[in-house]
C-alpha cells in the first residue's frame, strides 16, 4: 500500500531540486547535494581540476549567469532564464553577431518532437550552442542575431556525496545514483530521491547484518572518481548493489541485470519481483547504461544491477524538456522504495543451511512439526516450505535459491526455515 506521507514529502524535495541548474561540476550539483543533505547525512569528496582518474581527468568547473540571443527588433530566443536546458550544457562564454545560417551551426533540435527542448552537453570540448524546441527553430527568419553567453569555465573541484550506514559485517551493498543533470525529471531526480528516502528507510533496520554504503555523483566522471576513492575496498567486500535511476514514471518494472547475470543483486530482485504483475527484464549491456558500466568495468566487475521503471531512452521524454514533473508519479516513487526495501531485507535474511539429519528425513511428527507448523495459515505452503527447505539445505543452498525453486514466497521460506532452526533441525 502506498505511503502517501511519503509521497507528498518526495514531491516537497522534488519541487525544491527541480529549478536548479546542474551540471558534472559547479554550485548546482553542491546546492542539490545540500538539500538531499537534509535526509541523507552524506560525507562530501573533492576532486580537483587536472587530477588523473584513472583514463580520465577531472575537467573544468562551468558556471553560468546568462545565455539568449536576439533578433533585431530585439526578441529574445532560447532565454536560460526561462528553462535551463536551453543552454548547451558547459557551452563556452561568447557574445558577438551572427547571421542565421552561421548561428543554426550553433543550435541544436529534435525534428522527430518538434515541442521539446533537448538535453546536450559538451563536457570535454570547448564549444558553445543553444537547444530549442524545433518549433521555435523554424520560426527563425533570416536575420542577425547577436548572441550572449555569460559563462565561465576554471580550475575548480568535482564533488561526491557518501554515507555508509555500518553493519554486523564489513560485507555492504551499494546504492549508486546521479545528480548532474539539469532539470530533467525522470532521468534525474528520481533516483537520488529514491536513493535518498530508501536510506531513511533501512536506517529503521534495528541489528543490520550488512553494512550499506549510500553515494550520490555526477555521472560517470563522478563514479570513476567515487572507485578511485572506494574501489579496492569494494572489490573486497560489496556483495551486492544497485544504479538507481528512471524510477519516477508510471511504466512497468523494468530490471537490468548485473554483468554475471546470476549475481545476489540479481536473484535477491528478481525474486522480490515475482510478486508484480509485469516485470520486464534487461541484460547487462555495457552500450548504453549509467554507471553500472563503470561499476562493471573488467578491473572491479562489481556486482551491480538496475531496477527502474522505463528505462532510459525507452520513453519518449527522455533527455528532452518534456521529461518533466507532468510524466512523475510520486506514489510509484515510493512503492519503488518498498520494493528496493523489500530487496534488502532479502539480503538480510539470506542464508545458507543446513540439515541436522543428514540421512533420510527428519521424523517430524515427534517434534511437533508435522501438520501443526502454519496451521493458522495455508498449510500446503508451510508444508511444502519445510519439506524443500529439508532436502535442499545441504550447505550450498541459501535462502533465496530454495524460495527460487520450491516456487515459495521468500517470507515463508524464511519464517518456515527460522521454526526449524529453533528446533535444531537446521543450522546455518
Amino acid at each position: 500500500m502506498t505511503d502517501k506521507k511519503l509521497s507528498k514529502e518526495i514531491e516537497f524535495y522534488f519541487d525544491r531540486l527541480w529549478p536548479i541548474p546542474r551540471s558534472i561540476m559547479g554550485k548546482g550539483f553542491r546546492d542539490s547535494l545540500d538539500i538531499l543533505r537534509e535526509i541523507v547525512p552524506f560525507k562530501k569528496y573533492n576532486f580537483k581540476t587536472g587530477e588523473k582518474v584513472f583514463d580520465w581527468v577531472i575537467p573544468k568547473e562551468w558556471s553560468i549567469k546568462e545565455a539568449y540571443f536576439t533578433d533585431s527588433n530585439g526578441k529574445r530566443y532560447a532565454d536560460f532564464s526561462s528553462n535551463n536546458l536551453h543552454i548547451l550544457n558547459y557551452s563556452s562564454p561568447f557574445e558577438g553577431s551572427l547571421g542565421l545560417q552561421e548561428l543554426k551551426k550553433h543550435l541544436f533540435a529534435i525534428p522527430e518532437i518538434p515541442n521539446a527542448i533537448p538535453y546536450l552537453t559538451s563536457y570535454y570540448e570547448e564549444r558553445w550552442g543553444f537547444c530549442l524546441s524545433h518549433k521555435e527553430l523554424n520560426k527563425l527568419k533570416n536575420d542577425k542575431y547577436k548572441v550572449v553567453i555569460n559563462s565561465k569555465l576554471f580550475n575548480g573541484k568535482l564533488q561526491i556525496g557518501e554515507y555508509v550506514l555500518k553493519g554486523k559485517s564489513k560485507k555492504e551493498i551499494l546504492f549508486s545514483s546521479y545528480l548532474c543533470h539539469p532539470s530533467l525529471a525522470n532521468n534525474e531526480l528520481s533516483g537520488p530521491l529514491v536513493l535518498s528516502f530508501l536510506y531513511r528507510e533501512i536506517a529503521k533496520i534495528k541489528n543490520r547484518k550488512y553494512t550499506y554504503r549510500f553515494v550520490i555523483v555526477p555521472e560517470t566522471i563522478g563514479s570513476l572518481a567515487f572507485l578511485k576513492l572506494r574501489g579496492e575496498h569494494l572489490k573486497k567486500n560489496l556483495i551486492a548493489g544497485y544504479q538507481i535511476t528512471c524510477v519516477g514514471d508510471e511504466g512497468d518494472i523494468t530490471y537490468k541485470l548485473s554483468r554475471d547475470g546470476d549475481s545476489l543483486s540479481d536473484r535477491s530482485a528478481l525474486e522480490v519481483l515475482k510478486s508484480q504483475k509485469k516485470v520486464k527484464i534487461r541484460e547487462f549491456d555495457p552500450s548504453i547504461g549509467s554507471d553500472e558500466r563503470q561499476y562493471s568495468s573488467p578491473g572491479f566487475n562489481l556486482k551491480i544491477g538496475s531496477l527502474m521503471r522505463t528505462m532510459y531512452t525507452e520513453y519518449p521524454e527522455y533527455h528532452t524538456s518534456l521529461d518533466n514533473k507532468d510524466i512523475i508519479n510520486f506514489n510509484a516513487m515510493a512503492d519503488i522504495i518498498d520494493i528496493y526495501l523489500e530487496i534488502v531485507n532479502l539480503i538480510e535474511a539470506n542464508h545458507i543451511f543446513k540439515n541436522t539429519v543428514l540421512y533420510g528425513e527428519p521424523q517430524l511428527g515427534r517434534r511437533g512439526f508435522f501438520r501443526t507448523l502454519g496451521s493458522q495459515r495455508n498449510t500446503n505452503d508451510f508444508e511444502k516450505a519445510m519439506w524443500w527447505i529439508l532436502n535442499l539445505s545441504d550447505g550450498t543452498n541459501d535462502l533465496i535459491s530454495i524460495a527460487n525453486k520450491s516456487g515459495v514466497n521468500w517470507k515463508i521460506i524464511k519464517e518456515v526455515s527460522d521454526k526449524l532452526l529453533e528446533g535444531k533441525l537446521l543450522k546455518k
